[in-house]
């Protein structure tokens, strides 16, 4: 789930939370738990029900801060990766360790 404008909420285990990510892999939901984590939110992750045995595992990501909103928290640079440097939409989208100010390559 890329980055969005819209701000996704609902309930985890009869919590209302903020929707980070939706149908994210296991690899994608660690990384997103501990960088939320790192950065002061309450994390909750939902196991989606698995059309059969054979289909990997998915999971829903959500915060209980009710106005996070990860777009606007990326693009206004307030998150910080665990190094104290501040995280990229390439960072978030994990893409690259790189996490240069600018959100586009100017072909330097």
């Amino acid at each position: 789930m890329a980055l969005g404008g819209k701000h996704l909420f609902g309930s985890i285990d009869d919590t209302r939370v903020t929707f980070v990510e939706k149908k994210i892999s296991e690899d994608r939901k660690d990384f997103l738990k501990k960088l939320l984590e790192h950065n002061g939110f309450e994390v909750l992750i939902q196991e989606e029900k698995r059309p059969s045995e054979e289909e990997p595992q998915l999971y829903t990501i959500g915060v209980t801060d009710m106005v996070f909103n990860p777009t606007i928290w990326v693009f206004q640079r307030k998150l910080r990766t665990f190094d104290g440097r501040k995280v990229t939409q390439d960072y978030w989208n994990q893409q690259t360790e790189d996490t240069h100010p600018q959100y586009w390559n100017n072909g330097g």
